[in-house]
């Protein structure tokens, strides 16, 4: 049973917090949707104000409020201002339930939904970062995280994790109370806006749909186009997604001189993937971020998924989790643009092996990331 099939016994008052309000929108509508349908009020927390977001929450049924919060900023007195700010708007809301996703909204979240004597608090690990890339140059971000978390989930009733590799972690790392973690499978994929789509005949066409920065493996994407072009000429690379702020970024003009050079298409952030997806016949993710299958870039693979694309990625957290290495794609070693590559080549010349890893993906996206089942765990938290 879907969590949108009966009302609820008695209507809570939902706090949705994520850091910025249009991935509510992006990935969270719907949960969204599933808990008004429920007959819960929910009130959406987030920073950086989107107006079509916004408006877009306010359609759904949803309450905003945008909230002070800086993402990737490290500013000791802004971020007791942002816990200020959040407690009071907290105490003021007087939600029965807390639910947070992303390091900041989890940690902070929960710090001041519990100093606000919100009852019932659950932290959401959508994936871990950027501290969490074994580099010497993070151990700093990593230790911070973590005793972030450690002040954090504590307070949290539920964390709710989307892998199996950031439960352990974490257990490994004593943030958890036995019983504490639960397991869903990312955050849900809508299997009818997202409906497969026939594979493109003719020219090779590859997309990686991921924010741009070095960890989402956008370079060695690029390398291994280099790789292939040389024997394929004709194939296509398309890059969809933002820039960012991650001290990780990678700069418009490195992007621009991958333009110039002609080995990728750049079609920059895109409201509907939909289109990009249906162009492509493989998607790739050579990830070697600590992802843990976050809400972005994964979330991403289990669409293209959904609409019968097959899939190259990296066997890292999250990633690996995904899919059936040699069955609805193909399993390589991060940071390695030769076996990308290779593994791209492979597709290329065997159509037949591309589509039967295509309608495998589909069903996979079918039996583990549908919207409504993804919704309905999450919410048995909430109303529990």
């Amino acid at each position: 049973m879907s969590g949108s099939d009966t009302k609820a016994t008695r209507p809570l008052h939902v706090v949705l917090m994520g850091g910025q309000s249009d991935s509510l929108t992006i990935f969270r509508a719907p949960l969204i949707r599933a808990l008004i349908a429920r007959g819960h009020r929910v009130t959406t927390l987030a920073g950086r104000p989107d107006a079509t977001a916004i408006q877009k929450l306010t359609a759904m049924g949803a309450a905003h409020l945008t909230v002070p919060l800086d993402r990737t900023g490290g500013d000791p007195l802004a971020d007791v201002w942002t816990l200020w700010r959040l407690t009071c708007a907290l105490r003021s809301l007087k939600p029965d339930v807390f639910l947070a996703y992303q390091i900041k909204p989890v940690t902070y979240g929960l710090i001041a939904a519990w100093a606000a004597r919100v009852p019932r608090r659950i932290g959401m690990i959508t994936g871990l970062g950027y501290a969490f890339v074994e580099e010497p140059g993070r151990r700093l971000a990593r230790a911070l995280a973590l005793i972030a978390y450690r002040l954090a989930l504590p307070l949290a009733r539920r964390v709710i994790f989307q892998n199996h590799d950031d439960i352990d972690l974490f257990t490994r790392a004593g943030l958890l109370r036995p019983g504490q973690a639960v397991r869903v499978h990312g955050s849900g994929v809508d299997l009818q806006a997202f409906a497969p789509a026939p594979l493109p005949k003719g020219v090779p066409a590859f997309l990686l749909i991921a924010r741009l920065i070095r960890d989402k493996g956008v370079a060695d994407y690029v390398q291994a186009a280099r790789i292939v072009r040389a024997r394929h000429p004709e194939a296509r690379f398309r890059l969809v997604g933002p820039f960012d702020s991650n001290p990780a970024r990678i700069e418009p003009a490195t992007v621009e001189h991958w333009v110039e050079e002609g080995v990728i298409d750049y079609l920059g952030p895109l409201d509907d993937v939909r289109p990009a997806i249906a162009q492509a016949g493989i998607f790739v993710l050579p990830s070697y971020y600590r992802e843990g299958a976050p809400r972005t870039i994964l979330e991403a693979m289990a669409m293209a998924m959904a609409m019968g694309r097959p899939v190259i990625t990296t066997d890292v957290a999250g990633c690996r989790d995904t899919i059936v290495d040699g069955e609805s794609g193909l399993l390589i070693p991060p940071r390695d643009p030769a076996a990308l590559a290779q593994a791209m080549l492979r597709l290329i010349g065997a159509p037949d092996l591309a589509a039967r890893m295509g309608r495998s993906a589909r069903l996979r996206a079918e039996a583990l990331f549908d919207a409504e089942t993804v919704s309905a765990a999450v919410i048995a938290e909430v109303e529990g």
